[in-house]
């Protein structure tokens, strides 16, 4: 079973002097519970008010956090595969303003480096060839918890990371992370700024430097109290919301018509490929790639989404997909001849392919297929972005504009959770909020002929 939270109010312990109890956002995973108290207090009958209605102004803005946190939450609890109370925690909880923060615990973590073979990451990542043998140093710091996710499987979160890294060297080399100050992190800010970077890439960066952070705490390396320059009155991580925007049917159905030349494949294929994630309930590039002949059940294609066949493994919840005329054009199309139920229904992966070389050639084929994409939006007068995410986002957005209830929509897509169904549906069409908008003064014409 995936990993489950709920804002409870601990009625354990009430505050003499408020009368109020904590709220605490409790995590429970394998049957297993983590209280985590945040900054929250509240009555009995006031937590009780937070399901109603109408509530007061205070209140409301209580609910309003409290949602955001779970939404928050929720997200961070999507990306860890396989979940960990510990790296929640010190990827969620650490030096976020919404929890109270207690003394950092030195954890022993079973990690054994030196029975791990790096030489596949040598070759390809730089931090290798930089100097890391000093203590305390970005490098040193960084290359450490990269280990870590290399260890574990989180291949796309160590580009992150080595991202990050890369980018603070750039700006003052290999400082010491007791150099990294307030002033630093102000500084760096606004050097990433003044070459165009947005307050989204600064922030993936600096979040996953506050991981390095807690993680040298947690060793003993660094003391929070002394070092620690994120938080509350100290340096705050900048935010912001990437809206994604699904496109209209009738961007849709300009890539679906789009001719492309009798000799240019890779434009078709491309196109191809973006339909059959967008009929295929929007799946994404890995699950496509991934799919087997053995994955043909009759008349549909049943499949256990890669990015959580680990998480949910004690409660496999598979994805059916209705083979549609189109879906099946493509697989033949495109498809290997060869149908052995184990071999891949698409010829983009290879047998013997290291985890590693996996993610690359996914990463090059999801290029391959934007920027072919690109194209035909141009030639095609398509405004929006038309990347493979797009595709996903298109079909859960329109299947929600048909009617379709977010239960069938979640289901469809392989989400555990319906608020990671939620921030898949992009808002309505500004011709719908046209249409909608003139309801409101449909009163207009029937005043004016009373009147006349």
């Amino acid at each position: 079973m995936p990993a489950t939270i709920a804002a409870i109010l601990d009625t354990r312990r009430m505050k003499k002097r408020t009368q109020q109890f904590p709220i605490k956002l409790r995590v429970t995973f394998n049957r297993k519970s983590q209280y985590y108290q945040t900054i929250f207090n509240l009555s009995k009958e006031d937590f009780n008010k937070l399901t109603t209605l109408r509530i007061c102004d205070e209140l409301q803005k209580i609910r309003d956090k409290i949602r955001k946190m779970e939404v928050a939450a929720r997200d961070s609890i999507n990306g860890l595969n396989p979940f960990s109370f510990d790296i929640f925690e010190r990827e969620f909880i650490y030096d976020n303003d919404t929890f109270i923060q207690k003394p950092s615990k030195v954890r022993t973590v079973s990690f054994h480096p030196n029975h791990f073979d790096f030489s596949e990451y040598e070759k390809k990542f730089r931090i290798f060839k930089d100097d890391h043998s000093k203590p305390g140093s970005i490098c040193s710091a960084y290359l450490s918890y990269l280990k870590k996710l290399w260890m574990t499987g989180r291949y796309s979160t160590t580009y992150i990371y080595h991202s990050s890294y890369r980018s603070l060297k750039k700006f003052k080399g290999n400082v010491l992370l007791t150099d990294i100050t307030v002033s630093f992190l102000h500084q760096y800010e606004q050097w990433m700024l003044g070459r165009s970077n947005s307050k989204s890439t600064i922030g993936i960066y600096l979040r996953s430097l506050r991981v390095i952070f807690n993680e040298a705490i947690e060793e003993g390396i660094l003391k929070r109290e002394k070092h620690y320059p994120f938080g509350r009155r100290k340096y705050i991580i900048p935010a912001s919301r990437n809206i994604k925007k699904a496109l209209s049917h009738s961007d849709i159905a300009k890539i679906y018509y789009h001719q492309s030349d009798s000799e240019n494949e890779n434009e078709q294929r491309a196109k191809d490929y973006w339909l059959f994630s967008y009929f295929a309930n929007g799946i994404n590039v890995k699950d496509i790639i991934q799919l087997k002949y053995k994955n043909i059940e009759g008349e549909f294609l049943i499949l256990q989404r890669a990015k959580t066949e680990r998480s949910t493994s004690a409660n496999p919840h598979p994805i059916s997909i209705y083979i549609n005329e189109d879906l099946s054009h493509i697989m033949n199309r495109w498809g290997n001849k060869d149908k052995d139920p184990n071999n891949y229904i698409f010829p983009v992966l290879q047998t013997g392919q290291s985890p590693q070389q996996q993610y690359e050639t996914r990463q090059l084929f999801i290029a391959f297929i934007n920027n072919w994409m690109r194209k035909i939006s141009e030639k095609e007068n398509i405004e929006r972005k038309t990347t493979t995410l797009v595709a996903r986002h298109s079909f859960s957005t329109i299947m929600k504009r048909a009617g379709a209830s977010t239960e069938f929509i979640q289901e469809a897509l392989g989400h555990s959770d319906s608020k990671t169904t939620e921030n898949y549906l992009d808002s309505f069409e500004n011709d719908m909020k046209k249409e909608f908008s003139k309801k409101l003064y449909g009163f207009k014409c029937q005043t004016k002929m009373t009147a006349v």
